[in-house]
C-alpha cells in the first residue's frame, strides 16, 4: 500500500507535506503509511488521501485483480 501512495503522490508531483496539506492527514501519518510503519488506519484517512490524489481508494489500497 505504501508504495502505491508514494507512486500516486509522485505522479501528482507532490511532496508529503503538500499531500498532508491537501488531504488534512498529518505528514507523519503519510510518511508512516508510505514506509509501511503504519498498517492500521481509518477508512476516512484513506479516503482523504485518495481524494487529494484525485483517485479512488481501490486504486491505491487494493491489489489489482482482487
Amino acid at each position: 500500500m505504501g508504495n502505491k501512495i508514494r507512486e500516486y503522490r509522485e505522479k501528482a508531483d507532490m511532496t508529503q507535506s503538500e499531500l498532508s496539506e491537501k488531504s488534512g492527514v498529518s505528514r507523519v501519518t503519510i510518511s508512516q503509511l508510505e514506509s509501511g510503519v503504519e498498517r492500521n488506519t481509518s477508512s476516512r484517512t484513506l479516503l482523504k488521501i485518495a481524494k487529494a490524489l484525485n483517485t479512488t481508494i481501490d486504486k491505491i489500497f487494493f491489489v489489482d485483480g482482487v
